[in-house]
């Protein structure tokens, strides 16, 4: 099934910036993370339902969630992760995980670990049951070309739980074995890394996003290709996919219809087809082909989505983003036919 339509199902309006999104163990059960320094949760297979927020515990932005077994895990700007009590909505356990900005946080496939990545250019693995400190690895430097800080925006897990793939802000990306914690590969992207060294000596862009393929073969890459004006996100939306191993690059897909960084990145259990999503002031769900970048279908949406759950089995992709939450049904030809 390639899709051709999104029918979106359900959306609501918010104040804040929703930069994080977990599904809960329970159908249309989602966790937010915000702006407000907050966790939220949402029962969306109730239409009257209204999000219910946790007690306060992080002290900046939340940026990444990860549900677990019994556990939602949360990262933030505070360079703390808290354990939650998903009962009482409570901090459970808190602990001190990074030296700079948390920016994501992922659980392994099989629940026993979580990983996380920050702009100390560490990706860190942590214990899911204790919370004890597991490994810490890297070769991302901490300055850029231009000796200004570096960010390590992206991580990625593959579907087996044995690779895992880290992304900085220059286009550098490295793969892991998950065992070892030993690279076994790396990438270049430099195109999304864009530098003015006339009007702001500033630098934009980045890789923002991570995927394997199902089989773990290919990996794909999501951010920005170059920039004029460095004060905006104005570039194309950027997809690069690459045959890891060889180093191959396989396709570019650039988008200047809907422009702006490529947030997260999904594919379909086929391979046929990858979801990529993010944007600017404004935002996109896009389908590529996954054998040639072409595009099969896209959604414009009206703020920048900062991240989203794709469930491949229901066929629906819950989105979070500025000042507004959306989930969708996604539908192919024969369905709209």
């Amino acid at each position: 099934m390639k899709p051709t339509s999104l029918k979106q199902t359900q959306e609501g309006k918010r104040e804040d910036i929703l930069f994080c999104i977990a599904a809960g163990s329970q159908p249309g059960q989602y966790f937010f993370g915000s702006s407000d320094f907050g966790v939220h949760q949402l029962d969306i297979s109730n239409e009257m339902a209204q999000p219910i927020r946790f007690e306060d515990g992080h002290q900046s932005y939340v940026t990444g969630l990860a549900v677990v077994g019994g556990n939602l895990i949360s990262g933030s700007y505070d360079r703390q992760l808290i354990w939650w009590d998903i009962e009482s909505r409570k901090p459970a356990r808190t602990i001190p995980a990074h030296n700079r900005w948390i920016r994501r946080v992922l659980a392994t496939p099989e629940g026993s670990r979580v990983v996380t990545v920050a702009d100390d250019m560490l990706c860190k693995v942590w214990n899911v049951e204790t919370a004890e400190f597991v490994a810490a690895f890297t070769d991302h430097r901490p300055l850029t070309p231009h000796d200004y800080p570096s960010m390590l925006y992206a991580v990625a897990i593959s579907d087996d739980g044995s690779l895992l793939a880290t992304g900085d802000k220059v286009g550098h990306v490295s793969i892991w074995d998950m065992e070892s914690f030993a690279k076994v590969g790396e990438l270049e992207a430099p195109t999304m890394y864009t530098w003015d060294p006339v009007q702001r000596r500033h630098s934009i862009g980045g890789i923002r996003s991570l995927a394997f393929s199902p089989d773990g073969e290919k990996l794909a890459v999501g951010g920005i290709g170059a920039i004029g004006n460095i004060d905006h996100l104005g570039g194309p939306a950027r997809l690069e996919v690459f045959q890891w191993r060889l180093g191959k690059q396989l396709f570019v897909a650039e988008d200047n219809d809907h422009k702006g960084l490529i947030e997260q990145i999904a594919w379909a259990s086929d391979e046929r087809w990858i979801v990529t999503a993010g944007g600017d002031h404004k935002g996109f769900v896009t389908f590529h082909d996954a054998e040639t970048g072409e595009r099969l279908h896209q959604e414009g949406t009206s703020s920048h989505i900062h991240g989203f759950v794709f469930d491949r089995d229901a066929g629906t992709l819950a989105a979070c983003g500025h000042q507004h939450w959306a989930q969708w049904n996604l539908q192919s030809e024969a369905e709209v036919g």
